[in-house]
């Protein structure tokens, strides 16, 4: 319950106006620099497997989260963000892989989406982005909308309501 209370307050403060779904609006381009993305290109995917694996996880669930750890025990701040933003929404029954067991799902997976930080959030078959614009798109309610159309979790709480 803790953890619910401590990120709803977060959207009734956030005074942003929504981030794309896809990453690719102009508050949040995606990596600008051509020296990264060249250097992060699909194409400098040495491990095949782990490209079959990314796009296999991606392409079959609604939800997939590359993060460090696992849903209930991350292993990094940002990822532990995820999960607990995926919990508030009720999205507990999600795809994902601990790419700290993998280094070619790690390496693989930047190379897939062009985004060079793990955690990566997908919904829909489509890269979300990181931590940062997940939780911007909670904050925002587009989020909410999101799971909404694909009938993913259970709406939030209205926290006028819950005073």
């Amino acid at each position: 319950m803790l953890r619910t209370a401590s990120l709803i307050g977060l959207r009734a403060i956030s005074g942003g106006s929504g981030v794309s779904a896809l990453a690719r609006s102009a508050a949040f381009p995606r990596l600008a620099a051509p020296s990264l993305r060249r250097f992060y290109a699909a194409e400098d995917v040495e491990d095949a497997g782990a490209r079959a694996r990314i796009e296999e996880l991606v392409k079959n669930n609604k939800v997939a989260v590359f993060m460090k750890g696992s849903p209930g025990a991350p292993r990094c701040g940002f990822s532990g963000m995820v999960d607990q933003i995926l919990a508030i929404h009720s999205v507990d029954d999600y795809a994902h892989i601990n790419v700290l067991e993998d280094e070619g799902v790690r390496n693989g997976v930047k190379a897939f989406s062009e985004w060079p930080t793990i955690p990566q959030v997908y919904i829909d078959g489509e890269f979300v982005g990181g931590s940062d614009i997940f939780l911007q798109m909670h904050q925002s309610g587009e989020l909410e909308e999101t799971f909404r159309k694909l009938a993913i979790g259970a709406p939030l709480p209205d926290p006028e309501k819950a005073e």
